[in-house]
């Protein structure tokens, strides 16, 4: 296809940006979309360093206050433009690849908050700044894809399964792909439907890492450490999964303004004294319990769950998810020819190209939107005389 930063590619390759819930670095994917199934050609994971993560944390947490909120907004906007920007620039090097063999770039941004439900008028905010993300790198550059979704009164999330549906449906009823990120979301085809139906089933590991960071002051629990340290705790859990959020039918989408430390500490008091390192291997356990349980609801007769996401390196929460779900196989989806990693990524490349082909993006079935929609703006590169 032609690009639209004026040079004609010799395949279609554009490079797709995804930074989760976690706010612990960004994925820059270079993927290949010429053919029938999308072709991961590169992948990157350059992390946030420890003073932009907690600047990010702070403010989707509302720990600024008035003026000073939207100081740090404005300025934040901007520094992840530039991160995002660097971030290609430092993938194409490494690829030997210039600005003009891309088509375009995809970037979700990084979102602060996410009120699909908010009264009066839903909303939700993605920051990184799309035109210093083209002015740093010289391509075109897709950007702000989910708001166009909630204008057509849908939640705006997840917009994965569009991507998984364009390459998947012929797998159908069979195959179920569970994303865990900071919070965890499915997409699967119940056999009534022609359409998947997709949705954030409850927290991946945003609660986990929250209380790994309070206990420990790590960032996360890198291959579950921690929580392997730990039982579950059956009445903790039952606790937990009281929440409505986990009976709401679809469509639905959370975030971790609602799944939050204040979330959590609200849970625990109940005048018992609970292990710290139980209380991580029972969060772990609620993710994959929440997972499962919309699983089996919605699509019974699946016969494999692919798993992505950071979630899929925590054995603990893949030994728990096939333990609640013996009938079916649990793998994760690199045995599809994705990366775990760069899944999230790969879909905001796509859709880039399908903004680009003036396509829909969004699925009504999975955000409740009133129709298919063409997501995103996109940002002209300039070019100098």
């Amino acid at each position: 296809m032609e690009s639209m930063n004026g040079a004609a590619g010799t395949s279609d390759l554009f490079i797709g940006l995804m930074s989760g819930t976690s706010a612990d670095g960004v994925d820059c994917a270079l993927v290949d979309l010429a053919g029938a199934r999308p072709v991961l050609m590169a992948h990157r994971t350059t992390p946030y360093p420890d003073a932009l993560r907690k600047r990010i944390l702070d403010l989707a947490q509302g720990r600024y206050d008035g003026a000073d909120a939207i100081g740090q907004l404005g300025s934040l906007d901007a520094e992840l433009g530039e991160f995002f920007g660097d971030a290609i620039s430092h993938l194409l090097a490494h690829e030997r690849l210039s600005a003009s063999q891309i088509c375009a770039i995809g970037s979700h941004g990084q979102t602060i908050r996410h009120g699909p439900h908010q009264t009066p008028r839903p909303f939700t905010l993605q920051i990184g700044d799309p035109n210093r993300i083209a002015a740093r790198t010289g391509i075109v550059t897709v950007a702000d894809f989910r708001r166009m979704d909630l204008a057509q009164g849908g939640e705006g999330a997840p917009l994965v399964p569009g991507f998984l549906h364009h390459y998947f449906k012929a797998e159908r009823e069979r195959l179920v792909f569970l994303n865990i990120g900071g919070i965890a979301n499915v997409t699967l085809w119940p056999s009534r439907h022609a359409d998947p139906i997709g949705f954030d089933t409850g927290p991946g590991n945003t609660l986990i890492d929250a209380w790994i960071s309070e206990q420990t002051g790590c960032a996360c629990d890198r291959d579950g450490f921690y929580s392997g340290q730990g039982a579950c705790i059956p009445e903790l859990l039952e606790r937990f999964l009281e929440d409505p959020y986990f009976d709401t039918p679809p469509p639905k989408s959370t975030g971790p303004e609602y799944f939050s430390p204040d979330w959590l500490r609200a849970r625990i008091r109940s005048g018992r004294s609970y292990r710290p390192v139980d209380i991580a291997r029972t969060l772990v356990t609620l993710t994959a319990a929440s997972a499962a349980r919309a699983i089996q609801v919605y699509t019974p007769s699946s016969e494999q769950v692919a798993v992505s996401g950071g979630g899929a390196k925590n054995p603990h929460i893949m030994a728990e998810l096939q333990n609640r779900m013996p009938t079916k196989a649990v793998i994760g989806t690199d045995r599809l020819g994705l990366d775990p990693d760069g899944l999230e990524a790969m879909a905001f490349a796509w859709l880039a190209k399908q903004r680009l082909l003036h396509a829909a993006g969004n699925l009504p079935s999975v955000t409740g939107a009133r129709v298919r929609g063409c997501l995103g703006g996109v940002y002209l590169a300039q070019t100098r005389d």
